[in-house]
């Protein structure tokens, strides 16, 4: 049987990553327990310190197919680039100019919501945006 799969992302602003993800994957922002509507409540609730409350957030896949993705606060700056990165398949693998449109809609959305554009790579092997994420993870839209 096959392993259970999250992504974990280092952040400086796991709440601000967590929704810009949520926008990336077509995702929800977990909450942070059954029943507990913000994670300032879940703090209080498990007697952590405010300054814990924002140490995390996660976001999954409304259909439950998705893996877990959870964004953890840490002190460190990133400084390189990702050695794996996720590729996101916008365009449904539609070939031609249906298909470029969807990426490009996506990546519309996506600036506007604090990601850059780094490069176009379009190759025989496929077509692709490479993006970076408001802390500047990189990732690819196809």
């Amino acid at each position: 049987m096959a392993q259970g799969v999250q992504v974990t992302f280092d952040a400086a602003d796991p709440r601000r990553l967590s929704e810009f993800w949520a926008l990336a994957l077509d995702y929800e922002v977990q909450s942070p327990a059954e029943g507990v509507e913000s994670r300032e409540a879940f703090g209080v609730g498990i007697g952590w310190p405010r300054v814990r409350w924002g140490a995390w957030s996660a976001v999954v896949d409304p259909s439950g197919k998705g893996p877990r993705v959870f964004f953890r606060r840490v002190p460190e700056v990133k400084r390189a680039k990702n050695r794996v990165h996720l590729d996101i398949d916008v365009s449904g693998h539609t070939t031609g100019t249906e298909g470029w449109r969807k990426v490009r809609d996506k990546a519309d959305m996506l600036v506007a919501a604090g990601a850059t554009v780094v490069c176009e790579v379009d190759e025989p092997l496929g077509r692709c945006l490479v993006m970076r994420d408001p802390e500047g993870n990189e990732f690819c839209l196809q």
